[in-house]
């Protein structure tokens, strides 16, 4: 099962993949978890991204795409793998197409939220999660993320609908209706991954 979960920030793309994940045993690619794990280690990658992160900023194209392709071609990503936040870009769609090589995607879910529901849930995790609060997790943050989001992450679905299965899930329902539909979507997609 090789899935992509779509969704503006805090549509709840990663308590989905992590939920998918467990029940498919594949690894969730998070290119957010990635990149925040390496500002923490302080490696120079993390160096390198860290100020452009915390400003809500997307890292560059080349940079995400290299870690993805990286993180698909290695031998726990074989059996399959969600991405979660990748691809933001139709460059990084375009890199994860050659990366993929002649695999193709079981399917393309992106999660459907209004922008004032967003705010509600980024303003929750951040009072929710106390001093484990994430830097981007403010309202401030979150307009310059929505903002790249419309600017440039649309254009990923357009492209998507037309080359992989692709579905829009309400993001409104409950996580465990949520979770439900997507994995409806995935065994009627591909049978063996049941």
């Amino acid at each position: 099962m090789k899935l992509i979960l779509m969704g503006p920030p805090g549509s709840g793309k990663g308590t989905q993949a992590k939920r998918i994940c467990d029940r498919f045993q594949v690894p969730h690619l998070s290119t957010g978890d990635i990149l925040r794990a390496e500002v923490k280690a302080g490696t120079p990658l993390g160096l390198s991204v860290e100020a452009t992160m915390k400003a809500g900023g997307l890292v560059s194209d080349e940079t995400v795409s290299a870690i993805v392709a990286n993180r698909i071609a290695a031998r726990q990503a074989q059996g399959g793998f969600v991405l979660d936040g990748f691809p933001r870009t139709i460059a990084q769609a375009a890199a994860l197409e050659q990366a993929l090589g002649r695999d193709t995607l079981t399917a393309v879910i992106e999660l459907i939220v209004p922008e004032d529901e967003l705010y509600d849930r980024i303003c929750r995790r951040a009072a929710e999660s106390g001093s484990a609060k994430r830097a981007d997790d403010n309202a401030d943050t979150l307009r310059l993320r929505l903002h790249a989001y419309r600017a440039e992450t649309l254009s990923v679905s357009e492209f998507y609908r037309s080359r992989s299965p692709f579905f829009e899930v309400d993001g409104l329902a409950s996580p465990d209706e949520v979770t439900d539909r997507i994995v409806g979507i995935l065994e009627s997609e591909s049978p063996e991954v049941s």
